[in-house]
């Protein structure tokens, strides 16, 4: 018997006491939920009153492919477009591969007022396999 990974997908939504709205990922973010995510993460950001910070769970995602990819990038653009800014929590490896492959790591990274220095949107993470890419032009 065979067996496979439940990559059943699911968004659960949630507003805190901090006034931050979080949705849970469950599952493979690609061709099928894409939308889903995005409807859902637009509902939250058009609450009145609306979220401080959009938090994405991102611990139970399963796979993200390059249209999971563009959701997240809108999310992105709906957020910061509402006043809001976008953390991706618990961004499992294969996310953080992606992102850095296609260069769209530095979307979601928030830097910390007073700090100067960027925090990943989930556990600090440093790759010190390899040296940081200059700025582009440079």
């Amino acid at each position: 018997m065979t067996t496979t990974p439940d990559d059943t997908f699911a968004l659960s939504t949630a507003v805190d006491d901090a006034g931050d709205a979080r949705i849970r990922v469950t599952g493979d973010l690609d061709w099928d939920s894409a939308d889903d995510l995005t409807k859902a993460a637009r509902a939250c950001l058009r609450a009145d009153p609306p979220p401080r910070r959009l938090r994405l769970d991102c611990a139970a995602m399963t796979l993200c492919d390059s249209l999971g990819l563009a959701a997240l990038l809108m999310v992105q653009r709906e957020a910061s477009a509402a006043g809001a800014r976008l953390r991706l929590d618990d961004r499992p490896a294969h996310l953080e591969r992606l992102l850095d492959i296609t260069g769209t790591a530095h979307v979601f990274t928030e830097v910390s007022e007073g700090e100067g220095a960027a925090t990943p949107g989930g556990p600090e993470r440093r790759d010190s396999a390899r040296p940081p890419r200059p700025p582009r032009g440079s």
